[in-house]
């Protein structure tokens, strides 16, 4: 449900008032918010138990640190305290967290359904929402996930879900974190296509093969493109897809010849090509996997829109780009219905995500 807007009240359920710098600007693209772990008017408290790091900013968090643990963890301390939000500067991005509810603004609670004490899931990005951490206990390099001790900060206008009672936590926030992807790609595929999905083994790329897959049914074909071969071992474990291919999509001609290979030489351009990579430089392996008059969707926080715009005019491409916008009027009901839905999905997602400490 949508926050019912006013003139007067607009900027706060936005969080405008708790930007620092620049004053004026929404939460989301500011420097700086103020992160007191006290609930104003119209606000939310939420006590934080876990960070799911996007897929992206991970990557770099734990590139730059060499994947040293201690080092993480002082990086992203010091990420929150500068910026009073987890918002990586490099990435742009964020993720998802998980906590209880602790202190509950009354319109919000009827907005959500909620009560205190109730388990939730932000469908926000954390480069949005204010955040104080008091430590990070533990760092899941496996699952990109933080497990910490601190307080966060829910404006009117952020949308969650609550944790559903069926399915282990560790499970319900991965997905959530990429549960745009395939609510958004369901609305976009028509049966009888030919689509392909680029990162097509991370946890974005798996629900997206099966939201495909359900949306095709058996008259279209999903083409799959992985580069990690032990995530490419996943995508042929569920067995949705059509023609799988291993593949560098930073490496763009030498990727377009190994997918027209897989397709036996014939046609393998798509109607919908589907990033869901989680690093730099996969543009134009995706505007060329996609027919000149085809769809791409970025969901990719890696992705430059700068590169994709001009990628396709430099090559004639009149393709329609998309970009992944997180949130979906589904709430992510449709990504875990996915995980009920395909038992070969959820023994993936139970073996990269076990319930854990984090969780």
């Amino acid at each position: 449900m949508p926050v019912p807007f006013d003139d007067q009240g607009m900027g706060r359920a936005l969080g405008i008032h708790r930007v620092l710098e620049p004053r004026g600007s929404l939460p989301q693209p500011a420097w700086k918010l103020d992160n007191t772990p006290v609930a104003q008017l119209g606000e939310t408290l939420i006590d934080v138990r876990a960070l799911h790091i996007d897929s992206a900013s991970f990557t770099q968090i734990a590139s730059v640190c060499q994947r040293d643990e201690q080092r993480m963890q002082a990086h992203m301390l010091n990420m929150v305290e500068q910026r009073g939000k987890m918002h990586n500067p490099v990435t742009g991005s964020g993720g998802v967290l998980i906590g209880s509810v602790q202190e509950l603004d009354e319109q919000f609670a009827a907005m959500h359904g909620l009560a205190i004490g109730d388990t939730i899931v932000s469908l926000t990005s954390l480069s949005w929402l204010p955040l104080y951490l008091e430590s990070i206990e533990t760092i899941h390099l496996e699952r990109s996930e933080v497990g910490v001790r601190g307080k966060a900060i829910f404006f009117r206008s952020n949308p969650l879900a609550k944790l559903p009672p069926d399915l282990p936590q560790p499970l319900v926030v991965a997905a959530l974190d990429v549960a745009g992807a395939p609510s958004r790609v369901f609305e976009l595929a028509r049966p009888g296509q030919r689509d392909a999905v680029i990162g097509a083994g991370g946890t974005a790329g798996l629900l997206t093969l099966c939201a495909l897959r359900r949306r095709l049914g058996s008259s279209g074909e999903i083409i799959a493109v992985e580069y990690s071969e032990k995530a490419l071992q996943d995508v042929l474990a569920l067995g949705v897809a059509d023609v799988v291919v291993q593949g560098d999509a930073t490496q763009p001609l030498e990727l377009v010849k190994r997918v027209r290979h897989a397709c036996r030489g014939g046609d393998f351009q798509a109607d919908l090509a589907i990033n869901v990579v989680n690093v730099p430089n996969s543009e134009f392996a995706t505007i060329l996997l996609a027919k000149a008059d085809g769809r791409i969707l970025f969901f990719s926080m890696a992705t430059s829109f700068t590169a994709a715009a001009l990628g396709a005019e430099g090559i004639a491409r009149q393709v329609e780009m998309h970009i992944g916008n997180g949130y979906m009027p589904d709430r992510g009901a449709l990504a875990l219905q996915l995980l009920r839905d395909f038992p070969t999905l959820r023994a993936i997602f139970n073996r990269r995500f076990p319930e854990g400490p984090a969780a």
